[in-house]
């Protein structure tokens, strides 16, 4: 029996009934009543990528263990799948626990991602160390020193676009290499700031959307309900400001030009306003070229991980047409193949 990431399970489910494993968190057990009073359990898994749920009915070897269990457990899910309407399905599924050496291989996730997430994070390293404003250099360098583990833990989102362990820094690792051509291409827009606003305007989600280092579930805090990561995002950047202003270099950036209290009020700026619209949770509509690209960089990242994510797991309708996926608008059509 084969050992698939949950990905690459949903691949080979759709192209039949397939055997295999997978290892997993459970992520939720819910207790249900189906319309003819016989009870069930339903069990969503995740692997730090991506998640499924099945039901686990009462004649059943999981219900069993949904009983006595919890959220936040680590096992092996096993059986024979299939893809239907409804997504994954497998009648004859087994759970079994994790042992330490294979809860800790999952929670490093694959060899791809891990690869991936790290040239991320030290592409935004980089990146970041190369602004020339020294102070929002500093800025981005004190912040990635203290909140870098957390950040590199976190998720951009809770559904639709990298809702996974690692996938802020995903996010914002593309989100700043299209920042930085964007500015190549027009030199008006002020580089270094695009840069730092690209680093912070999610910054309020290692609170709102934050991992343990020892799971994939995602928990609720309160600051994230309360504030939201727009608000805390501003807070953070103010926090991190007064910590500058208390350093022996802070002297000698007095006379700079822009002056700090315009630096800050921009950077400000772009996290207040990266939403684009009141009415999607920005206090205010971006004001400054700056902060409409990154706003429109932010919106494009995201589409393109919904669409990609789209093509491997939504229905197909026709040749070349698969089902739409929300919030994306209308089926998605495959892309047209580069030229050889």
């Amino acid at each position: 029996m084969d050992l698939l990431t949950i990905n690459q399970l949903k691949r080979a489910a759709t192209d039949g009934r397939v055997e295999a494993a997978v290892h997993a968190q459970v992520e939720t057990i819910a207790r249900k009543d189906a319309s003819n009073g016989k009870p069930y359990f339903e069990v969503t898994f995740t692997d730090g990528e991506a998640r499924f749920s099945l039901k686990a009915w009462n004649d059943s070897a999981g219900f069993a263990y949904c009983e006595r269990g919890g959220p936040g457990g680590f096992v092996e899910v096993s059986g024979e799948f299939a893809t239907s309407k409804f997504g994954l399905e497998s009648s004859g599924w087994r759970l079994r626990d994790l042992t330490p050496d294979e809860r800790d291989a999952l929670l490093a996730g694959s060899a791809e991602i891990r690869e991936k997430q790290a040239a991320d994070f030290a592409y935004i390293e980089e990146t970041t160390g190369a602004i020339a404003d020294p102070r929002l250099q500093a800025l981005c360098r004190v912040f990635l020193s203290e909140y870098g583990d957390r950040y590199r833990r976190a998720a951009a989102a809770r559904n639709n676009h990298h809702a996974r362990r690692g996938g802020l820094v995903e996010h914002v690792a593309q989100m700043m290499r299209t920042a930085v051509a964007i500015a190549g291409a027009y030199p008006a827009l002020n580089r270094d700031l695009m840069v730092a606003g690209v680093l912070f305007h999610d910054s309020g989600k290692i609170w709102e959307n934050g991992l343990p280092a020892d799971g994939f579930t995602m928990p609720y805090s309160e600051a994230g309900e309360l504030l939201g990561h727009i608000t805390i995002g501003i807070e953070l950047v103010n926090t991190l400001w007064r910590k500058l202003a208390a350093t022996d270099d802070w002297k000698d950036w007095v006379s700079l030009e822009p002056a700090n209290e315009d630096v800050r009020l921009h950077l400000l700026h772009l996290v207040a306003s990266h939403h684009g619209e009141l009415q999607f949770g920005s206090p205010v509509t971006p004001r400054t070229p700056e902060a409409w690209a990154l706003h429109y960089v932010d919106n494009l990242d995201a589409k393109m991980e919904m669409i990609t994510a789209a093509y491997r797991t939504s229905k197909q309708l026709a040749p070349r047409i698969q089902e739409k996926v929300w919030p994306l608008a209308g089926n998605i059509v495959q892309p047209l193949a580069h030229f050889k």
